[in-house]
């Protein structure tokens, strides 16, 4: 007696950067049940973004690469990686196209509809409709997306909040078409060797016992307002005494603007270090006491996940999908965006406060550690495949 036939997925990623696309095709791709056979494609990272192989690496996962899939639109290399999905789609024959992030939602969605692919699905991990172009590129992306979101099965967004932007205020798909299945991670790393990793860390930055270690982890790029950042601890410089180090972990194109802005604030004493990226994030993690976000716009922001899942008291602007992650008063602080004033009360609050900083740090992992598991992710995915087979 044969075996069943398993069901074929073609996931399609946008590039393999550092980020949370890059985990949750990962994860789909090793985790599914034998029910499913799943092949990831996918383009590289930019010029100056770190790369995520070694994350697929770790779990066993080889991609098929796509160099000309880049994420600036260009009608070249979009062509060319658009005849490849559709070579790719022929051999493969899946039974499902599942593509993630924005330009391969619109490529990998274009070559699945050419190829009569009978199951198209499509995840949203943040969105482009917001703070960053002007009113007529926006509108002309806003109809390109509500076109493909006709033309797809079902859409996935990572958090109820998503959903409402998607399908209230950008009125991209319905909310019949519209599902929700948040993101996940393999997080029990930040939990394990954690008192070692954390004496490490802090014995590597030099950071003593008395001095509270902040970061922000992120692309350095303007839509994470860096600056803003910047802001605010120069406020907290001068409000509180309490000593604190910064850590600045990412690169990107405002990298040399950042490190003009740093130089007089280290000349005014302000300890603060710009690290790059960081591949052992669980073991610096560790080190820290407070994680901020001041991003104007976000999907799900896997560093607030982290962070929580590394026992760290998160502080964010009210961006994306962070009202779903953070427990207000009881994980974190979540702030109005461009509301300095309330944003450095918050982390002077969280800097001076020994005992709030414990109580939080003890309820991080709590929050997150099943609700943003691989595990889940990978069973809600099941689910969802299975209900649009059905259908």
């Amino acid at each position: 007696m044969s075996s069943p036939k398993k069901i074929k997925v073609l996931r399609i990623i946008n590039r393999f950067n550092i980020g949370g696309p890059t985990y949750n095709a990962t994860f789909l791709t090793k985790f599914l049940s034998d029910d499913f056979e799943t092949l990831l494609i996918g383009g590289l990272p930019e010029e100056n973004e770190a790369n995520s192989l070694h994350i697929l690496k770790k779990y066993g996962v080889e991609p098929i690469l796509l160099p000309e899939m880049k994420r600036e639109p260009n009608l070249k290399s979009d062509r060319i990686a658009l005849k490849k999905i559709k070579t790719i789609i022929r051999e493969y024959k899946p039974d499902i196209v599942h593509t993630h992030a924005s330009k391969a939602g619109a490529l990998g969605r274009r070559a699945a509809i050419s190829c009569n692919v009978p199951i198209i699905v499509h995840t949203f991990h943040g969105h482009i409709f917001h703070s960053y172009f002007g009113k007529i590129k926006t509108a002309l992306f806003k109809n390109i997306e509500r076109y493909l979101a006709r033309k797809s099965t079902g859409i996935i967004a990572i958090s109820e909040i998503q959903k409402k932007e998607l399908c209230e205020i950008h009125k991209i798909a319905p909310k019949g078409k519209t599902t929700v299945i948040p993101l996940g991670f393999d997080l029990d790393i930040f939990q394990e060797n954690y008192e070692s990793n954390r004496t490490h860390t802090r014995t590597k930055y030099d950071i003593d016992k008395n001095t509270i270690a902040i970061a922000i982890v992120g692309r350095l790029t303007a839509i994470k307002d860096h600056s803003f950042f910047l802001d605010v601890i120069e406020e907290l410089d001068i409000q509180s005494d309490k000593k604190v180090k910064i850590f600045i972990v990412g690169d990107g194109d405002m990298k040399s603007e950042i490190e003009e802005r740093l130089i007089p604030m280290q000349k005014r004493g302000i300890q603060i270090s710009l690290t790059s990226w960081i591949y052992d994030i669980a073991e610096f993690n560790a080190g820290m006491d407070i994680m901020c976000l001041t991003s104007k716009n976000e999907g799900t922001p896997v560093s607030l996940i982290e962070a929580q899942a590394s026992n760290i008291p998160v502080i964010s602007t009210e961006v994306g999908g962070v009202a779903d992650i953070v427990e207000e008063n009881e994980t974190g602080f979540i702030i109005h965006r461009n509301n300095k004033r309330e944003f450095v009360s918050k982390l002077k609050l969280l800097v001076e406060n020994d005992e709030l900083r414990l109580k939080m740090k003890k309820k991080g992992w709590q929050n997150v550690h099943q609700k943003y598991s691989y595990q889940r992710l990978a069973k809600d995915m099941e689910t969802f495949y299975q209900s649009l087979i059905k259908d």
